[in-house]
């Protein structure tokens, strides 16, 4: 059910907390950079937990692998941190990457891990017209109705668009972003791709500062929190 403990399902928190409580015996709680939605991955999450017991890092990362398994979930790096570090709130950026395979042939072993888009999508058009939300805007638009930040204005630091083989990448920067920004930028991106929406489209989208205004929305198949960063 993505990051966030859930009552009516499986999570990477719960998971992570239910390790750690096992190699512990203490009650623990997992604080991590960002929050994925189900179906979204993360290839580098950061996330921190306070614990008594006396422990090494590379032993708390070994104990806790192996309590996980065969949950898809694994600890790549542990290591101490000051006593105010936060995983969420020292943190200064946070990047995502979002796959597209534009093929007819349906997906085999990166179902679920890609979003399939039939027709040839042209890349360059894509990442033109991305750069129209770059910057300091409000993004309402690419808002889910449930989103439960402060404020719909984010500053967007990258959005770049490039053909990787036969995959589309779409790479996306910023401090923070809100729930569904990038699926939704994402959507919109595609529509440009297959020539169904221009830039000026895009940018009409996003002045337009209303969530019925969005084109599309990108299911979570593709996307990847691909690091979290620090000072």
């Amino acid at each position: 059910m993505g990051w966030q403990r859930q009552d009516h399902g499986p999570s990477i928190q719960q998971a992570l907390e239910e390790a750690a409580q096992a190699v512990t015996g203490e009650t623990v709680v997992f604080h991590a950079a960002g929050r994925t939605d189900a179906g979204v991955h993360a290839l580098g999450m950061a996330a921190h937990v306070d614990i008594a017991k006396p422990i090494t890092p590379f032993r708390l990362m070994e104990a806790l692998n192996a309590r996980l398994r065969p949950h898809p979930i694994a600890v790549l790096a542990c290591e101490r941190a000051a006593d105010d570090w936060h995983a969420r709130f020292s943190c200064i950026g946070r990047r995502y990457r979002y796959r597209i395979a534009d093929r007819r042939a349906p997906l085999t072993l990166d179902a679920g891990h890609a979003w399939r888009v039939a027709p040839p999508l042209d890349a360059d058009a894509m990442h033109a017209a991305a750069q129209r939300l770059v910057g300091h805007h409000d993004f309402t638009t690419f808002r889910s109705v449930q989103c439960q930040a402060d404020s719909p204005v984010k500053t967007l630091d990258q959005l770049g668009v490039l053909r990787v083989d036969r995959e589309i990448h779409i790479e996306a920067a910023a401090r923070s972003f809100l729930h569904h920004q990038v699926r939704s930028m994402v959507g919109c991106l595609a529509l440009v791709g297959r020539g169904k929406w221009s830039a000026g489209d895009l940018a009409a989208a996003l002045a337009a500062r209303d969530r019925a205004a969005l084109g599309l929305n990108a299911p979570p198949d593709g996307l990847y929190f691909v690091a979290a960063v620090y000072p």
